[in-house]
Order: structure tokens, then C-alpha cells, then sequence
């Protein structure tokens, strides 16, 4: 792996945001998750669980409700009233629509996907047709005073001591009839619905019962709880024997710190998610036929696309936030040391700027230029640039006026090696080319989508020379650009897994990709092929602890030095793949280090492999070369972020 000098950066005070909701849809196998800054994410749960795309958050929409209607359409309803419904194909927001009833707490929609009904804070509830372009109002029914059918009491009574209310936090409504009620005394209740009495209760908790989902098949539900357990209940025969069936509390699970907001039902898993900030996936052992990776617990903390963007040049970090962006200088040392020695440094590293956005919306993106003289970044409705002047140890911060109404958004932004040229992504499927000047710029040419297509463009890389650019869409799809000729030079065979990272290699312009099934392909953009070595290791394929991780890569770097050298890493684990040496197989160590240096050169060989694999740092949200010898490494400890949230409720333990 050779040996680096490594900048250990944990200085990155990164919190994400709480989930409020979550919800599955089952044809697509795909989760839809809210969080308490506005952001929605969706998960492909087909695909490794990948985040595959995201809509950025804003200060106005307090997400309280989260659905999907017919024809792969996704709602969401808040404290502001309104309901809004997201474009899946080009993220963002399709339109907004007040429903005149106050703040929403909940929605859903009809068995068939058709309607839509939101409850309102002023009591009543409304019907909306789904219509292929929006939704319609179609009625209202008021708060039921007298009329009601039935009306079912919960008992306010709590381990015997009385309580001055009781909220219901959710219901279900199975086809049979039967209502199930979660509450904030710490109960799970069934009622029949014909006569309004209570059947069974369950009382499963010292605190708020605030979540219920139910499976398709209504024969399991999951629950969370305010003290971080979700309960998992089971509809079972009363003996083997018996036609008879109850609900009986199977399987308590305890892999939340704080309150459990939201839960999901999938067929083979139980989702949960809240305000530690963990979307936590527990397959179901019975429900999964082949017991590989897709059976172990995905805790998913962070989010898989890059916060962080870095100018080698200037050794210059700028870290992304919800609604501001940090520029720090690196700490330096003139110290020496063996493998393994932490440097004291000569001079600490520096809070250079601190940029905070205008209005209510969150950041999508970020970068700054390899120069280290501009950054740019994008909301939802505008995009800035600033030309950044040094002088000694100040900072001066100039602003680029009068973009262009192309550039009103970006989904992905991108400099060249040279700091000359700008690479803009939009939602509607253009990559923008944009010259940069002195102070200003120059539009040179807009990439227009397919004929027929409004994919977004997600990731993009450009060649150190700058002659290539390489874009991937929300699919598996990755498009190939000649920049100087200005045209598309060709398309990357299809796959079936969404692309996580991509780079292009210096001298040889090969383009690396991953996959979120931990495939890694290399293509040849001069020869519009993939490789040798990419056609050996599909042939022989990866080790099966490689193929059995569990968080994407987000990066792909290179070595000048070492073009056999590719660089990449995850959320746990740094990698360098050595394209000189044999592959893996599943009979040797994927994470075996080199022999130690004594051994022979004839016995190192021999015994190495093109793997070597870091696990020092984690979690790991960015990684990368800052020049032959040196490497950046930022991490964010989750002590850290749970140091940030707010105390969980305190349970009694045994013998205390």
C-alpha cells in the first residue's frame, strides 16, 4: 500500500437531521424517508439499500406525513398545510398545494392508490383525487361531534396512576375489521371496529407508543417506542393444531438511543428510524431465502453522496451544511515519525470562512475549485459563485452577480483540474460548461438530455486534462462527454445497480465506476470498451467479503505516481487496488496486510493480493490524496453526533 502521512481531520461537526417518516412502497421496493429539516431521501432496497436520490430540505416544510399513491407517486403533508408532490425523475418539487385545513398531521391513500385523504389540525379530514397531473379536491368531512359511529375510549389510567390525557399517536385499519391504536401510555390496542369495544391490550412501554406499520399480508406489525425499542407482534395460531389465531408480541429490538418516530413494514424487514438520526433495516430471518449479507442489520447514519469537496493546491477543506458552508486551512507539522506515530503539529489547522446561504432552502450541493479561488454552491432555486482572494492571512469574498437563468439550480457541480471550467448539473438533465474568468465567467455550451429523457444528472467527473466528462443519472446509466469537441462521445453499457462513484484516470483517461453492489468496472473512454483488467476481475469476480459490505463508495482517486493505483474507500473502510497483482479469491484474506518487510521480496509477492484495505478510519465521509505522500482523511465519530442530540428518556435498569 506504500506509507502516508495522513491529515486526521474530525473537526467536520456534521449532525444529520432527525427522521420524522418513513414510507415503503412495495412495488418498487423502494423507501421514502423524511427528516426533520424537510429533506425526503429515497432507498432503493433492491439495490443494496442505496440512497439513489434525495430532495433537499427547507425551513418551512415540518414534514409530518409521508405517502405513496398509484403509479410510483410520492406525497408529502406538514405543519405548513400543504401537500406536496415530488417529480421523481427530475428532484424537485412538482407543485404545492394548500389544503386549507391548518397544519397536516397525517395521510394516506385508498387501497387502490386513487384518492388521498389528509387529517387537518382544525379536525376534519379531506379527499383528494389523484389525477395524472395533480390532485383534486373532492370533499371535506368535518369534525364529528355527535354522528359519529362508534367512539372508542382509552383509558387514562398508567400503571395506576392517572393521567390528564392520553394521545393516540397512530392507528391501523385491518380488513377485517379490527383497528389497532398505539398511544402515549405506553399501549398497543386492539379494537373491534363493528362494536367498538376493546379486545386486547398490550402494554408494552414505561413511555409513548408513537409509531405503527402493518404488513401487506396484515398478519405482522412493528411498532417504536419514546424509549428507542421497536416491538415486532405477529398474528399466530393459538395451538398447532388450531385454526385460531391471536396477536402475540414476538421480538423486541433495541437498535435506537432515542425516540423511534416512524416504522415501515417491508416483506422480508422491519425499518425504523427517529431522532438518532439512524435508518435502521432488521431483515426478518424467517422471510429471507438465502442467508448472505441481505440478512444482517443495516444501520444507515450517513447520507451516500459527498459533503466535502477539497483544493489540494492550497491543502483547503469546505464542508457542506444544511445552510452554510465552513472553509478550513489544514494543520501542518514539520515533525517526522515511524508507521503509526501521531505528528504534534507545528501550526493547528484554521477556520478560514464561514458562508451562510439566504432564505429558507437547503443546500444541495457544493465544491470548490483545485485552486482553491472559487466556490460555488446551490440551493433548490439559486446558484452562487465566489471568487475568493488570499492576501497573508486574510480572506476576501467576492461574489459573481448576474448568473444566468439556466443556472437558477444544480444538482451536481464540478471543476476542472485546471480551475478554468465550470461543470454544472441540472435537475432538468443539462450539463452546463461554464469558463471562468476573472471575477466573472463564460457560458460555453449546455449539454442537452436524451430525446425523450429528463434523467438528473447526480455524479459527474472530469479527465485531468480536461477533454472528458463523464456523467451518471439516477439510473445505472453513464454518458460520456468530449469537451472539445462538444458532443456526446459515447454511452457506458447499462447496468443494473445505480452508480455510487466515478472518476477518470490520469494518462490513460480509463473511467473507474462502482455500483452499489460493490461492483467495480473500468471503461476506456478512448477505446469505448471496458478494460483487460476489468474483463478479468468480471470473469473471476470479487471476493465475497468485498461484494458483502454494506455502505457505497462514495470516492474514486488516483495516483500520478502509480497508474496501477486506484483509490477509493467507504463509510469504514480506505482501499488501494493494485492492478499489478492477482486477484483475490474467496479461499484467501481480503483484509491481509503485507507480509512484514523482513519476509523476501520472492514471499511478498507470492502472498499479496491487489486488495489492501484500511480500516483505521471511520466513519469515513471523505478521503483523498493531497499529493504523492500525503492523504486527508475526515471522520465523524457517531459518539460525536449523539453527544449533539438531545438526552433520551432514562429506563430504569434492573437492580438500580
Amino acid at each position: 500500500m506504500g506509507e502516508f502521512k495522513v491529515h486526521r481531520v474530525r473537526f467536520f461537526n456534521y449532525v444529520p437531521s432527525g427522521i420524522r417518516c418513513v414510507a415503503y412502497n412495495n412495488q418498487s421496493n423502494r423507501l421514502a424517508v423524511s427528516r426533520t429539516d424537510g429533506t425526503v431521501e429515497i432507498y432503493n432496497l433492491s439495490a443494496n439499500y442505496f440512497q439513489e436520490k434525495f430532495f433537499p430540505g427547507h425551513e418551512s416544510r415540518a414534514t409530518e406525513a409521508l405517502c405513496w399513491a398509484k403509479g410510483q407517486r410520492l406525497f408529502s403533508a406538514g405543519l405548513n398545510g400543504e401537500i406536496i408532490e415530488y417529480d421523481l425523475q427530475a428532484l424537485n418539487i412538482k407543485y404545492a398545494m394548500d389544503a386549507f385545513g391548518g397544519p397536516i398531521w397525517s395521510m394516506a391513500a385508498s387501497p387502490s392508490g386513487s384518492q388521498l385523504l389528509v387529517g387537518c389540525e382544525d379536525g376534519s379530514v379531506k379527499l383528494f383525487q389523484i389525477t395524472p397531473g395533480k390532485i383534486q379536491f373532492e370533499r371535506n368531512f368535518d369534525r364529528q361531534k355527535r354522528s359519529a359511529i362508534h367512539k372508542m375510549l382509552v383509558d387514562r389510567q398508567y400503571m395506576g396512576v392517572s393521567k390528564r390525557k392520553c394521545i393516540i399517536w397512530g392507528v391501523a385499519f385491518l380488513s377485517d375489521g379490527t383497528v389497532i391504536s398505539v398511544d402515549s401510555a405506553g399501549k398497543v390496542q386492539f379494537w373491534d371496529s363493528a362494536t367498538g369495544t376493546l379486545v386486547k391490550n398490550h402494554l408494552i412501554a414505561n413511555a409513548d407508543v408513537q409509531s405503527i406499520a402493518v404488513s401487506d399480508q396484515e398478519d405482522s406489525f412493528v411498532v417504536g417506542t419514546a424509549e428507542g425499542t421497536v416491538f415486532h407482534f405477529q398474528l399466530v395460531s393459538v395451538t398447532s393444531n388450531s385454526s385460531e389465531k391471536q396477536w402475540v408480541r414476538t421480538k423486541p429490538f433495541q437498535h435506537h438511543t432515542h425516540d423511534v418516530r416512524a416504522v415501515a413494514h417491508s416483506p422480508t424487514a422491519l425499518i425504523s428510524g427517529g431522532t438518532d438520526t439512524h435508518l435502521v433495516i432488521r431483515p426478518l430471518m424467517e422471510k429471507v431465502e438465502v442467508k448472505n449479507y441481505d440478512a444482517a442489520l443495516r444501520k444507515i447514519t450517513f447520507p451516500h453522496r459527498r459533503l466535502i469537496s477539497c483544493s489540494k493546491k492550497k491543502q483547503l477543506l469546505l464542508f457542506q451544511f444544511a445552510h452554510h458552508l465552513e472553509l478550513w486551512q489544514l494543520g501542518s507539522t514539520v515533525a517526522t515519525g515511524k508507521n503509526g506515530d501521531t505528528l504534534p503539529l507545528s501550526k493547528d489547522a484554521d477556520h478560514l470562512l464561514h458562508l451562510k446561504t439566504k432564505g429558507p432552502e437547503n443546500i444541495i450541493c457544493s465544491c470548490i475549485s483545485p485552486c482553491g479561488s472559487w466556490i460555488a454552491y446551490s440551493t433548490a432555486s439559486r446558484f452562487f459563485l465566489y471568487r475568493l482572494s488570499y492576501e497573508r492571512d486574510n480572506i476576501s469574498l467576492q461574489r459573481v452577480s448576474k448568473m444566468p437563468a439556466f443556472l437558477r439550480s444544480a444538482l451536481q457541480i464540478l471543476f476542472s483540474e485546471d480551475s478554468a471550467k465550470l461543470f454544472v448539473a441540472s435537475n432538468q438533465g443539462s450539463l452546463h460548461i461554464i469558463r471562468l474568468l476573472e471575477g466573472s465567467f463564460k457560458h460555453l455550451h449546455t449539454f442537452q438530455p436524451q430525446s425523450g429523457t429528463v434523467e438528473s444528472m447526480c455524479l459527474l467527473a472530469v479527465s485531468p486534462d480536461g477533454n472528458w466528462l463523464a456523467a451518471s443519472g439516477t439510473s445505472a446509466g453513464v454518458h460520456v462527454y468530449n469537451v472539445k469537441n462538444l458532443k456526446l462521445h459515447c454511452t457506458v453499457p447499462a447496468y443494473n445497480f445505480p452508480v455510487t462513484a466515478l472518476a477518470i484516470a490520469p494518462s490513460t483517461n480509463n473511467l473507474v465506476i462502482a455500483h452499489s453492489d460493490q461492483q467495480v468496472f473500468e471503461y476506456s473512454i478512448p477505446d469505448k470498451q471496458y478494460t483487460e483488467w476489468s474483463r478479468t476481475i468480471q470473469k473471476q469476480g470479487f471476493h465475497h467479503l468485498w461484494l458483502q459490505r454494506d455502505t457505497p463508495i462514495t470516492h474514486i482517486s488516483f495516483h500520478l505516481k502509480r497508474p496501477m493505483h486506484i483509490l477509493l474507500h467507504d463509510a469504514y473502510m480506505f482501499c488501494i487496488i493494485d492492478k499489478s497483482l492477482p486477484l483475490p479469491n474467496d479461499k484467501t484474506l481480503l483484509y491481509n496486510p503485507l507480509p512484514p518487510k523482513n519476509e523476501s521480496d520472492v514471499i511478498r509477492r507470492r502472498t499479496a493480493h491487489a486488495f489492501k484495505i484500511s480500516k483505521i478510519y471511520k466513519p469515513l465521509l471523505f478521503m483523498d490524496l493531497l499529493d504523492e505522500r500525503t492523504l486527508v482523511a475526515v471522520e465523524r465519530p457517531l459518539d460525536d453526533i449523539i453527544a449533539q442530540l438531545p438526552p433520551p428518556i432514562k429506563k430504569k435498569k434492573f437492580g438500580t
